[in-house]
């Protein structure tokens, strides 16, 4: 699967992934009577769809802080990014060292390690070799080996990462890191605050189905999201109303690297394979970052992660 079978396929989970009638998909003003106006952008980033919504009745403010958002997204995305050669985690996996690293990467390391310890090791962003094997074979055009995944185990493990504000380590050679799981929530948390940073009481930010809200819509209205059915693609599984928060789904369905969807995007760092106990989790919790991390580990853990995943966040749906 190339970059662009990525965005068609995440693409069309955002269909589904944002309330307010298909506020996703809405590119423009919508008069919402005393509270004022609903300001819609929509565009491409972070490898699929990014929606800014914002309720002021100020349209020079909410366009200003709108451009902002999108500003904080392109700043955060070049560096965060493992898609460009220059990019700090890319250099960081081609080399296995990275020596004065940006703080947004040393941020993102260590919410990633927050995650990683509250879920017992279920997050883990060193399962990169595993997924770069997956996108070898699919570009190949051959079917994936799950004796070949195995044997890529040993180059799994976060503990064998090791940084500070003057470097970053991967212990053994050949190690990767994937930083999506927090670096895309992590960017739309940080959308958020420069939403707020500009005097917005109502706003939502919506990449690919990860989600941060805060104000609700005014006149005491939530914010309203509707959960992609796996099963039934075309319709909605559930809905949750947040006035203030985040929520992030992980699915089977969102990149995927064999008709059969066996073979995905999430992988168990325990095993280096593809978990099936679901095919999406659904978590809400305090960032979007956190919902995001727990949701992959509920993929990884399946029902018996319930509890572990309900006391840093909400478990809103298991499908």
């Amino acid at each position: 699967m190339n970059r662009r079978d990525v965005l068609r396929f995440l693409g069309a989970g955002a269909a589904m992934a944002a309330g307010y009638g298909a506020v996703s998909w809405l590119d423009g003003v919508l008069p919402l009577g005393r509270r004022g106006r609903l300001l819609a952008r929509t565009r491409l980033g972070l490898g699929t769809f990014v929606s800014v919504s914002v309720v002021d009745p100020s349209p020079v403010r909410a366009e200003d802080a709108v451009g902002a958002a999108f500003a904080t997204l392109d700043r955060l995305d070049a560096e965060l990014t493992r898609y460009r050669a220059s990019a700090a985690l890319s250099v960081l996996n081609a080399e296995g060292r990275l020596a004065s690293p940006p703080p947004g990467l040393v941020r993102l390391l260590e919410l990633a390690a927050h995650s990683h310890r509250i879920t017992k090791g279920a997050f883990d962003p060193t399962v990169q070799p595993v997924l770069a094997y997956l996108e070898r074979t699919n570009a190949a055009g051959k079917r994936p080996d799950p004796a070949d995944m195995a044997e890529l185990k040993p180059l799994l493990g976060f503990e064998n990462v090791r940084w500070n504000d003057r470097e970053v380590r991967l212990e053994r050679r050949g190690m990767a890191l994937t930083l999506n799981a927090v670096g895309k929530g992590h960017i739309v948390d940080q959308m958020a605050e420069t939403l707020r940073s500009h005097g917005v009481r109502h706003g939502l930010v919506n990449a690919g189905g990860d989600m941060h809200v805060f104000g609700g819509k005014g006149d005491g209205l939530p914010w309203t999201i509707a959960l992609r059915d796996p099963a039934n693609p075309g319709h909605s599984l559930a809905e949750v109303e947040l006035f203030d928060g985040a929520c992030a789904t992980t699915g089977d369905y969102e990149v995927f690297f064999d008709s059969e969807r066996l073979f995905h995007h999430v992988v168990d760092p325990a095993t280096a394979l593809c978990p099936h106990w679901a095919h999406a989790a659904t978590v809400v919790a305090e960032s979007t970052a956190l919902a995001d991390s727990l949701s992959t580990a509920l993929m990884v853990l399946g029902p018996a992660g319930r509890d572990m995943v309900s006391r840093h966040g909400r478990v809103v749906s298991l499908a």
